[in-house]
């Protein structure tokens, strides 16, 4: 990498449950933006110890990085969080982390907290290459600015935000989480059913709520087509129109919630 190009702040490295990629803001005000093939096969973490030898930014990352995991995520109300019985909850909720390091960060506009597992062999990865490592769930940066969202207009709204082949279906009341959940959804037909189931336990009003699509929508047209048969007001929704001068939103190939990590924060 050219030295005018070089990193001025800290790395952020997305890991999900297939996918792996790094970017950085530059002194220029641009983002490079790097995704890594990964192998199927082995583990994340052997694919993020290959990545060290082969990605151009994570030969030159500097000690401090971000790192956003897309991974099975517990939203625990504000009043009833314990650090001490985290890892209980998680293991709970969520068996196959039993043996993982379980983490947490604080939503304090909506008086929640995000508790998320990572994998044991990745987290010690990540403390031999970096000194300073922050780690967010990848949902976060997406659920701040839907819950934002939430407070345009008059009518109720749903919020579908896909990625990593699966579902998070969201809504708000004021300031806190009023349903959440994740659904795997590889397929728009199942997608389409649970918004619908969703919406139904919420009694939502088929012609005057909203519902709200985000995030990588698998065959798009056509679910937009088929949920607009049951719901009035439909709309995908789209960060380059709201954040059209950002860098980020211009990068190509760049998940949404890295998006709005760098627009947003997290």
């Amino acid at each position: 990498m050219p030295t005018e190009n070089r990193p001025q702040a800290a790395l952020t490295l997305r890991i999900g449950q297939g996918t792996l990629s790094t970017a950085v803001a530059t002194a220029e005000g641009s983002i490079v933006y790097e995704p890594y093939v990964v192998r199927s096969g082995i583990s994340i973490a052997a694919n993020l110890r290959e990545a060290f030898r082969q990605s151009d930014l994570l030969l030159e990352a500097p000690p401090r990085v971000r790192v956003l995991l897309d991974t099975d995520t517990l939203v625990v109300p504000i009043e009833q969080f314990c650090e001490a019985t985290m890892a209980t909850m998680m293991h709970h909720a969520f068996p196959s982390t039993e043996h993982d390091v379980v983490c947490h960060n604080v939503m304090p506009d909506m008086n929640s907290v995000a508790v998320f597992a990572v994998n044991s062999d990745l987290h010690m990865v990540l403390d031999d290459h970096f000194r300073d490592v922050q780690l967010i769930a990848a949902a976060m940066p997406v659920w701040r600015y839907l819950h934002q969202r939430s407070y345009t207009g008059t009518s109720r709204k749903l919020f579908a935000y896909f990625h990593e082949k699966r579902l998070d279906v969201l809504s708000f009341q004021q300031n806190r989480f009023k349903f959440c959940n994740t659904f795997d959804a590889a397929r728009p037909h199942d997608a389409l059913y649970f918004m619908l189931y969703v919406w139904k336990q919420l009694q939502l009003d088929a012609e005057h709520d909203e519902l709200h699509l985000v995030g990588s929508i698998p065959q798009q047209p056509w679910l937009t087509t088929e949920v607009k048969k049951y719901l009035a007001k439909v709309y995908v929704v789209n960060p380059q129109a709201d954040f059209s001068d950002h860098p980020a939103t211009q990068t190509k190939g760049m998940p949404t919630d890295m998006q709005l990590l760098f627009i947003k924060g997290r």
